[in-house]
């Protein structure tokens, strides 16, 4: 499903004077969340070969797919451009157009772009990936053409179940490359993300959330200065933190008053295979709204990267972590496969003791239709 369809309304800070009324008494709002989506050489090679000289994602988020649509919003976190071509993996992404029209597909709504390849291919790469994420009407913030762009697009402002949300989106760098003028990349910088914070709340939202792209690589625990930017971004303002970058999964804290930081979500789809990396999480979140708007219930689902051996060639495949022995068999997973995914698993529900896992069943349907 779409933006369009999933009806979002996005409505931007400068020119937000009113209030939606909403008949509901206490409505409900279902967000999603999800980490690094990139795009690495064999993932592109892959997608070639299944799309028969064309560019096809569908194996790669075929099983995602229940989890996303069902979700009011969903969002994540793009970290590769759309440059053109040739198409290129690490380390100076960009991606075929066909990988966020498939996150369109799916039923993303919104992809965040602050993130340390945000400029991998310069002033043009940043412009076109603008550009044709605005052709795919999905919703996108962190990165801007000009000043003008992000003066009136910034702070993000959408509503949704008569439930406004403000989404911001910082990284802390863009790996030494500078960006050219009049380009923006919203960079971690306190003094900044305070006045965007003010900027936000004159809007009136029920709930902000900041999308952080920070943290040390590989490292499964958060660092002091993560703890630090935690402190700061509730001081001003924000009610939930969802942290991306690692490549790792780092822990979920829910604090007293009802603020929730994910650290890292680690990977959404990537071909890093090493322990830790060839998985990720997403966050399945449901806000409701009564005297003020709060977290109802939050959960997350580990997702592992399979890669079959199709007929024409290797494929990528996100499935959930958990899946039992008949699922297995279902999806053709040998036996090696699934001794990494169950260690990816265990060390995922190590690092998030505490925390509420969802219900992978979502994933029993959309297998059972693809049997013959």
């Amino acid at each position: 499903m779409s933006s369009l369809r999933k009806n979002i309304i996005p409505i931007f800070t400068l020119i937000l004077t009113f209030n939606l009324a909403y008949s509901q008494s206490n409505p409900q709002l279902t967000l999603l969340f999800a980490g690094d989506i990139m795009g690495h050489d064999s993932q592109i090679e892959s997608a070639k070969k299944q799309g028969h000289g064309n560019y096809d994602y569908t194996s790669c988020f075929q099983y995602l797919e229940p989890f996303v649509s069902s979700a009011d919003i969903a969002i994540g976190n793009l970290e590769v451009t759309l440059a053109g071509p040739p198409y290129k993996g690490y380390p100076a992404f960009s991606s075929p157009d066909e990988l966020p029209m498939e996150l369109k597909n799916i039923g993303f709504d919104i992809l965040v772009h602050a993130n340390n390849h945000a400029i991998d291919r310069r002033k043009k790469g940043l412009e076109r990936t603008l550009s044709v994420l605005d052709t795919l009407s999905l919703i996108h913030s962190g990165v801007f053409k000009d000043g003008k762009e992000r003066a009136i697009n910034y702070p993000l402002i959408v509503e949704k179940n008569g439930i406004r949300l403000a989404l911001l989106n910082y990284t802390y760098g863009t790996n030494g490359i500078k960006v050219t003028p009049p380009n923006i990349v919203n960079y971690i910088d306190t003094l900044q993300i305070k006045k965007d914070l003010a900027k936000a709340a004159t809007a009136e939202p029920d709930f902000t959330i900041v999308l952080m792209h920070w943290g040390k690589e590989y490292e499964r625990s958060e660092n002091s200065k993560q703890r630090k930017m935690v402190d700061f971004l509730f001081r001003n303002g924000a009610s939930t933190i969802i942290g991306s970058h690692p490549h790792v999964v780092q822990p979920i804290k829910m604090y007293p008053e009802g603020q929730l930081v994910v650290y890292s979500m680690g990977n959404l789809i990537s071909n890093q295979r090493k322990r830790y990396t060839n998985g990720g999480i997403i966050i399945e979140m449901t806000l409701e709204k009564s005297d003020s708007t709060y977290i109802k219930d939050y959960s997350y689902l580990p997702l592992w990267v399979h890669k079959p051996q199709l007929e024409n060639g290797i494929a990528f495949s996100l499935v959930p972590a958990a899946i039992d022995s008949l699922t297995y068999t279902e999806l053709k997973m040998k036996p090696a496969d699934i001794k990494l995914m169950k260690q990816f698993l265990n060390d995922t529900r190590s690092n998030l003791k505490g925390n509420k896992e969802s219900d992978w069943q979502k994933i029993k349907k959309a297998v059972q239709n693809e049997q013959p």
